[in-house]
């Protein structure tokens, strides 16, 4: 019941930002933007009809084609994201902020859309229309749902151009590519963490050091080398980003020809991380 509770305020919290991003930034400088919202936005820059019952009518119609790729409480999530972003695209539609620095206000759009829509998905929700397509690309492509909603968004922003000029189209990607590293940053957390896989012909001295040095734990896999059949012990290690260079520096003063993999890790639970019952 707590965790559906936070789940709630951060999807509103989520969505006013957003509305504020499109509202206070995008409209008042002319800038395109990507998705159901960069055609809501043409729409009203071609006929002033209203981006929030225009999202809404849009994303309704998408949802109902596209919600079997999502699950049932994500489809809950999102009709309630949909809702809630088109009423306070609507609340918050003559507020204004006073500032002639365009540069300034595609940062500052790039910011407030990013930490929307982030907070949106990393509670289970979307914002439907492009992020449903961004979501199948996660399931079938492998694509990052963030890259894969700059890859939407560009689409229908580039269909801008001939709207809002040249000029205001790539002031418009700049604030596509700041939103997605924003999005980015609050989906993985604020303290994202790195797994690597290190591949060496000296693992137990690699993994002694791991854990003297950096007090961190090692998981050992057996594995061999698929033409030579030579058993192998493969070391597995989660680190924090931060801790990167001092792993190197180790293996690279026990085995220079050692092989590493480093990968992103999204949440990581358990001793040494974050309690799995707190969340």
């Amino acid at each position: 019941m707590k965790k559906r509770v936070i789940d709630m305020l951060m999807i509103t919290a989520g969505s006013f930002i957003f509305a504020l991003a499109v509202n206070l930034f995008v409209i008042p400088n002319e800038f395109g933007e990507g998705g159901v919202t960069g055609i809501t936005i043409i729409l009203f820059y071609l006929f002033k009809w209203s981006p929030g019952l225009v999202n809404l009518m849009i994303n309704a119609f998408l949802l109902i084609i596209g919600y079997k790729f999502l699950n049932k409480t994500t489809t809950i999530y999102t009709i309630i994201a949909v809702a809630l972003n088109s009423l306070f695209l609507h609340l918050t539609e003559h507020w204004r902020i006073l500032s002639d620095e365009i540069m300034v206000n595609a940062i500052f759009g790039g910011v407030f859309a990013g930490v929307g829509i982030g907070l949106i998905l990393r509670v289970g929700g979307t914002t439907a229309g492009t992020t449903i397509l961004a979501r199948i690309t996660h399931k079938y492509l492998g694509w990052s749902i963030s890259y894969g909603l700059l890859f939407f968004d560009m689409i229908v922003a580039f269909s801008s151009y001939f709207i809002i000029g040249a000029e205001k189209l790539m002031l418009t990607i700049i604030m596509l590519y700041i939103g997605t590293k924003v999005m980015e940053f609050i989906i993985e957390g604020f303290n994202p963490k790195k797994a690597v896989t290190i591949i060496s012909k000296e693992p137990d001295q690699i993994a002694q050091q791991v854990n003297v040095l950096m007090d961190r734990g090692v998981t050992v896999l057996s594995g061999h080398g698929y033409y030579t059949k030579t058993q192998k012990d493969i070391l597995y290690i989660v680190i924090s980003k931060q801790e990167v260079i001092k792993l190197k520096k180790i293996v690279k003063a026990v085995d220079v020809n050692a092989f590493i993999a480093i990968h992103d890790v999204r949440d990581v639970f358990g001793e040494g991380f974050l309690d799995i019952s707190k969340t």
